[in-house]
């Protein structure tokens, strides 16, 4: 007879594990399961936050280190802008004037003029 002090090797009738093992398995199945559960949370958790944050990154309120409201660009006095496109952070302005039309292109994180090509009719 056993002593009661020793583990109870025994397989379980039908299976080749011992109880020992199957409480080891249903531990480990739980917790695999909780770890499932607790990511997917998470992810749907991390999909709304952005969502939420309308697609701002860190310094989306800030144009050239100026807040969005203060920059300002210079342009000829006697100009109108007809035309404008963005394209990552590079704007580029179709001005006319009486003197004639050009393109300005701005860099939109330093707010320097990177280019001015002037217009001419051939």
């Amino acid at each position: 007879m056993p002593a009661a002090s020793e583990p109870d090797n025994t397989p379980l009738p039908g299976t080749v594990f011992t109880p020992r093992q199957v409480r080891v398995l249903k531990i480990a199945v739980i917790v695999m399961g909780l770890l499932l559960v607790g990511g997917f949370a998470f992810v749907l958790a991390a999909i709304v936050y952005q969502a939420t944050q309308g697609g701002q990154g860190g310094k989306g309120n800030e144009v050239g280190g100026l807040g969005a409201a203060s920059s300002e660009l210079h342009i000829p006095r006697d100009a109108t802008v007809s035309s404008l496109a963005l394209d990552g952070d590079r704007l580029a302005l179709h001005l006319n004037s009486p003197s004639g039309s050009e393109i300005d292109v701005i860099d939109l994180r330093s707010g320097e003029v990177v280019a001015r090509i002037s217009l001419k009719p051939q």
